[in-house]
């Protein structure tokens, strides 16, 4: 095991008090929206996706809140943007029971291509 313990969660988020925070590394202006799979990076696991969006006055960040919360099957008003606002690497919280939103991420990666 690492200093970081990222052997014991392969999965590309933690859990909070208040739900699970997900990793993600956003493509804006694609063709589609759409979560694309989960990648190694420098700064750990994160889950790939592209939205439609254009990055201004925080359009894409929005579009990639709601695009994570749909594709866990969740409400888009129980998630948010935390970090990574004016990066590729964003970080949004899902609020709600972090071990059952663990289990639909854990299971809705292992369902993708």
């Amino acid at each position: 095991m690492t200093a970081t313990g990222r052997e014991n969660n392969p999965l590309p988020a933690r859990a909070t008090a208040e739900g699970v925070v997900i990793a993600v590394r956003l493509t804006p202006k694609a063709s589609s929206d759409e979560v694309q799979g989960v990648e190694d990076t420098a700064e750990g696991r994160v889950l790939k996706a592209r939205v439609r969006a254009i990055p201004d006055k925080g359009k894409a960040n929005q579009a990639v809140a709601a695009l994570v919360a749909e594709w866990l099957g969740e409400p888009k008003s129980r998630a948010e943007l935390v970090s990574g606002g004016k990066s590729r690497l964003k970080h949004i919280l899902l609020r709600g029971d972090a071990r059952a939103l663990m289990a639909k991420l854990a299971a809705r990666i292992a369902a993708l291509p």
